[in-house]
């Protein structure tokens, strides 16, 4: 059940993209303001790749504004607005790999145009936070090594904070494939973190289960 806030949120939302389907250029430049940092990250997670991920913003906002009228507001518009994100970013990199230019499988060089899953506790002392430093660093390199239909389904649930239908919405599938694929990004997450943290990791304050979740910390 959505709180007043949400619910105030998503009427504001709604009009916003009823008034741009209306030939209401700055409504839409709202919108695109409301959520242009969110859907750059959600490009860069998935891409791992800085001016791709630009290129892919661009790209789904001009696609959005074509298709607008499309938008049959059965779903949030976010979510809607995920879809084409998600789709042009996968698309990029199977071109990207069809070139054999540029490996889907993140590679050292390409470390400074990653973003970081970013984990704060002020509350950590100092050996805490060089732990926490040190799980941001594995985490986010695990992150980057996950095959793109497993990195997508953990960026949008565990990283944006979607629900698991809103990710089944947003990708065009099924809620049990959903599940599917984010209990094995999850397991392969887990397996890679337990390599340099033993068994089993356990970030601060959280069990793994839903530690990995990490939505407090990487929250847009």
């Amino acid at each position: 059940m959505l709180s007043t806030a949400e619910n105030l949120a998503a009427t504001s939302e709604l009009a916003l993209v009823r008034a741009a389907k209306m030939g209401d250029n700055r409504a839409f430049e709202e919108l695109v303001r409301s959520y242009e940092h969110r859907i750059f990250k959600v490009a860069n997670y998935i891409a791992q790749n800085r001016e791709d991920a630009e290129d892919i913003v661009q790209d789904s906002f001009l696609k959005a504004y074509q298709n607008l009228a499309q938008f049959r507001e059965e779903s949030k518009f976010y979510t809607w607005l995920v879809r084409i994100v998600v789709n042009d970013a996968l698309m990029k990199l199977r071109r990207r790999r069809m070139m054999k230019m540029i490996s889907i499988d993140a590679s050292p060089e390409h470390e400074e145009n990653s973003l970081p899953i970013e984990i704060v506790d002020s509350r950590a002392n100092p050996e805490q936070r060089l732990r926490q430093q040190q799980l941001q660093k594995h985490l986010t390199k695990a992150v980057r090594e996950l095959r793109p239909l497993f990195r997508v389904v953990f960026v949008l649930r565990d990283v944006q904070g979607l629900s698991i239908l809103e990710t089944a919405e947003a990708l065009n599938i099924s809620v049990p494939l959903v599940k599917t694929r984010l209990l094995r990004a999850r397991l392969k997450l887990r397996r890679r973190l337990d390599v340099h943290f033993g068994n089993p990791v356990t970030p601060p304050r959280e069990g793994f289960a839903t530690g990995l979740a990490l939505r407090q910390t990487a929250r847009l």
